[in-house]
């Protein structure tokens, strides 16, 4: 049997090649998932490069406590991307790293130890109790009072990542430079956090709500007035669904890269391979699209900084 199709070629690594060139490698050495990748950043080159096309980008919060932080923060700092959907994590932890430091563990300690310590354990990186809930306290109890004294009774999640990115976060922040670029950022879970338990604690003593409809009025208006949509999406759950979920009502994403951890086999929307969301209109059939399995700190800096190198070169 005879297949005519380009053949595998063998990586040429040399001193001083830039990560562009070797993504570019990689869609000729065809290594199992780095072929993938080359593919994904063949999709992200083209989703970007597609002017009609309103660009989603949904990650979980996990990553915002890693180093993988900056790579979010500099897709959002160049307007790599139009809309953001997260999770309460990301609000936490991007609001605690940027008045206090997490550090570096492993995924093997005596868990019973640190929490003797005041020491949480986020996979391999440790986040002491004052460089979490502590801060958040303090930094969100000072933003509600303020918001309160100038008269805000209601207030949407994306209004709200605004005013966190404005008031209390540095310039190394994903919500600092969401807010400066005026790039919207959802939170459809927005009281599973800590942020959100700082919200909740604020209300028992003022008639402050969070109107989580006035978000998906805005998701309804740009997924409706947008010509072609496309997403990068990592990881499942609330953000990755809600992001499928209102691409359905247009007929689905035009372009859709997705980088996920997780089994397909127990059913769940983590695992869920983008041809799974074909099924339901959520992917158009001929929509150009890619799964990519793995770890995505290791895999989304290494593609957005081959995307990044593409506009050096």
């Amino acid at each position: 049997m005879t297949v005519e199709t380009e053949k595998v070629r063998d990586y040429s690594l040399r001193s001083g090649m830039t990560v562009a060139e070797l993504v570019r490698q990689m869609g000729e050495a065809w290594g199992f998932t780095a072929g993938k990748i080359a593919v994904g950043v063949d999709i992200l080159r083209r989703m970007l490069a597609d002017k009609e096309c309103l660009k989603f980008f949904s990650f979980p919060a996990c990553i915002v406590a890693t180093g993988t932080r900056g790579v979010l923060r500099e897709m959002i700092k160049r307007r790599l991307v139009d809309v953001v959907v997260t999770t309460c994590g990301t609000l936490d932890h991007d609001l605690a790293r940027s008045w206090r430091s997490y550090h570096r563990g492993s995924f093997i300690m005596d868990d019973a130890e640190l929490h003797r310590r005041g020491v949480n354990r986020l996979g391999n990186i440790l986040v002491p109790n004052e460089s979490y809930g502590l801060i958040i306290e303090e930094k969100m109890q000072q933003l509600l009072t303020e918001l309160w004294r100038e008269g805000v009774r209601e207030i949407s999640s994306r209004e709200l990542c605004w005013e966190i990115g404005r008031r209390i976060c540095r310039e190394d922040s994903i919500l600092y430079w969401a807010a400066k670029n005026e790039v919207p950022v959802y939170i459809p879970g927005l009281t599973d956090g800590a942020v959100g338990y700082q919200i909740w604690l604020f209300s028992q003593d003022h008639k402050f709500t969070v109107n989580v409809l006035r978000d998906e009025q805005e998701l309804s208006d740009l997924i409706f007035e947008a010509d072609k949509t496309g997403a990068l999406i990592v990881g499942g759950g609330i953000s990755k669904h809600h992001v499928i979920w209102w691409n359905q009502f247009r007929g689905g994403l035009d372009y859709a890269v997705y980088i996920t951890s997780a089994p397909e086999w127990d059913g769940s929307l983590s695992g869920a391979k983008l041809r799974e969301a074909v099924s339901w209109g959520k992917v158009k059939e001929e929509a150009r699209r890619v799964t990519i399995e793995g770890d995505a700190t290791v895999i989304l800096p290494l593609m957005i900084a081959s995307l990044i190198g593409d506009d050096r070169d």
